[in-house]
């Protein structure tokens, strides 16, 4: 049986997603517990698990924020990516400008 590209896409995105998560949260509370055995403050752990947990938050929001900007645009305009189209929007507005001032020209 042969799977789709959409879930592999799917998939490694929920991979990408649990480690962007999972890391941060895992050194920050490795660093609390050397901190805290090597200053004996072993309640240091806490706030640095606390932290790990907002860097996760914040690394899966933006990695979010980034994956549906770039599917936003195709929603709405058909098959071309947001860099397509906004460079042919620019060069659009070029020829517009050109053609104004090649008429003022004449």
């Amino acid at each position: 049986m042969r799977y789709d590209k959409s879930v592999y896409r799917s998939l490694t995105l929920i991979t990408q997603f649990g480690i962007n998560m999972l890391v941060p949260i895992f050194l920050c509370t490795i660093a609390g517990i050397f901190l805290g055995k090597r200053f004996s403050a072993e309640w240091i752990v806490i706030p640095l698990f606390l932290v790990g947990a907002l860097a996760g938050f914040r690394n899966i929001f933006i990695m979010a924020k980034k994956i549906y900007s770039q599917e936003s645009p195709s929603r709405r305009r058909g098959s071309t990516s947001h860099r397509e189209s906004s460079y042919g929007d620019a060069q659009m507005h070029n020829d517009k400008e050109r053609d104004e001032n090649h008429a003022e020209k004449d």
